[in-house]
Parts: structure tokens; sequence; C-alpha cells
């Protein structure tokens, strides 16, 4: 791929970017680095805002300095989780330009794109770009196999061409906003029904299935929402099955339900092979 070069454009020059994001288990954050990195490279300050602690939801958040803002989301559920959602229609947008990347595992993310515009549009945010980039899905530490080696190498340059494209809106060269989405045939309550069965799959919530525990409160301390408890080792029903902590825990104590037998089940709903599945590529939509 060749990825164009933005570092001669004078008005992306010392622009100063907004990068806020949420990484429960480190895919967001992985492509939050490359993006910060080539951002820096074309001489732009970005300023980061990692919103996956309960804390740092909670802070009040003003766009005012910021030229523009990037915003950095996994999908649950086909939609950026909702914690996340709460959290965006909290901002005030200002009329700024904003962009949106997410990760997923392989399938569901079509209608994330509607709805981020949608509730951006909705906070006064100007949506010029989105991108979504393969992560190895959250319940591989589960049992499943989607896309276990990425982000690798391919989507990491497509994340640069994402940047390229990105600034060029941001600074003005190119003016235009990006375009529709289409429609999901179902309305966001019935989205909000389907994200359910997130749920029900994890009939054990994250918990600790040994004495090999160092008692560092990890688990506890990053949990996005407040849901475990270090002393007794168990999440509350408060839990978006994130594996935030799983993914943490230095003694790797932490573990759900094995739903190794349902990842056939998966393919087959979304009529897919698991071939195919791997071959899936990142991309940037305009």
């Amino acid at each position: 791929m060749e990825v164009k070069m933005i570092n001669s454009n004078e008005n992306a020059k010392n622009m100063n970017i907004l990068m806020a994001f949420f990484s429960a288990t480190g895919n967001t954050k992985k492509l939050a680095d490359v993006i910060k990195n080539k951002l820096e490279d074309c001489g732009i300050l970005v300023t980061i805002r990692d919103i996956t602690s309960y804390s740092s939801r909670v802070e009040k958040l003003s766009v005012d300095e910021y030229d523009a803002v990037i915003f950095g989301f996994p999908i649950y559920s086909m939609r950026a989780p909702r914690v996340c959602r709460e959290w965006l229609a909290t901002l005030d947008g200002k009329g700024k330009k904003s962009s949106v990347f997410f990760t997923y595992g392989g399938f569901g993310k079509d209608p994330a794109h509607y709805f981020i515009k949608k509730l951006l549009e909705k906070q006064n945010f100007k949506l010029v770009s989105t991108a979504e980039f393969l992560g190895a899905h959250t319940f591989n530490r589960s049992g499943w196999k989607a896309v276990a080696d990425r982000p690798n190498e391919s989507d990491f340059e497509v994340a640069q061409d994402y940047v390229a494209r990105t600034v060029t809106r941001f600074s003005g060269d190119d003016s235009k906003e990006v375009g529709e989405f289409k429609k999901p045939m179902y309305d966001e309550s019935q989205f909000d029904q389907a994200e359910k069965y997130r749920f029900g799959l994890i009939s054990q919530l994250p918990t600790r299935d040994s004495t090999d525990c160092c008692m560092c409160g990890i688990c506890e301390k990053l949990c996005p929402v407040n849901a475990m408890d270090a002393k007794t080792g168990i999440a509350n029903d408060s839990c978006i099955a994130c594996f935030r902590c799983i993914a943490n825990c230095p003694d790797n104590v932490l573990h759900t339900n094995d739903i190794s037998n349902s990842w056939d089940k998966k393919l087959e709903l979304h009529k897919m092979t698991a071939e195919e599945v791997e071959s899936l590529q990142s991309r940037i939509y305009l």
C-alpha cells in the first residue's frame, strides 16, 4: 500500500488534536499509538485522553482548545461500547471536526459507523472520516479464535494512510465530511436487545480461579465500570465483558466460562469460514 505523505502540508503543522480512546485489552491503544506517532511526524501536537478507566470518563472534558478530535473505540455488539456512547453524550463538539477509528474482532462492525455519525452530529461534531481495524476478539480469552494475530503491520499501514487522509480534511485542504452510511434494518432499541447477547455467552463473569494471586488489586483498579472486587476475585453484574481485568492480571488467575464450543456456531451465524474471517482487511471511510 502506498502511504500518503503529508509532512509538507503547511496547514497541518502546529494543529492541536485531541485523541480520546477506550482500550480494554490493548487493541485500540496499539492503533492509537501508531496514529499518534504519525500525527507527530507531521508536526501536529497530540493530546491523549485514555477514557478506559471509570475516573477518566467522570472528569469533565472541553474541546475548546483543540482544532479537531479523534476518537478510538472497540466495537461491542455492532456499536461503540455503551459506556463510550454515554460519555460522548456529555460532550459539546462546538462544531469541531472529528474522526473515529474502530477496532473489531471480525464480526458485526457495519452499524457502528452509522450510529457513531448520528451520535457525534447530535453532539455538534463534524465527522470527516472513520476507519475500522482488525483486532483480536475479546472473547478469544474465553475460547474463540478470531483474528488472534491482529492488528498487524498491514493494519498499521492502513492506520498511517488514515492519518494522511484525515489530516487533509482537518487542515481544510479537503473540506468534505464523511459520506452517509447505510441505515441499519433495526433501530437502536433493537440493537439494545441484541447487546444482551454479548453477555448471554458469558455465564461466568471474570472470576479468580486460583489461590496463586498476589492480591495486587490491578483488576479492581483498572475495571472501566467498577465491577471487579479484588478481595473476592469476582466481578458483579455491572461487568461489561470487556475483559480488561483478565488481560492485565499479572498472575493469570482470572477467567470466565469456556465458550470454545460456540466458535463454530458464531461462524455459522455470520455465514463465514475461519479463513474468511482471517482474510478481512482494515478499511477507511471518507
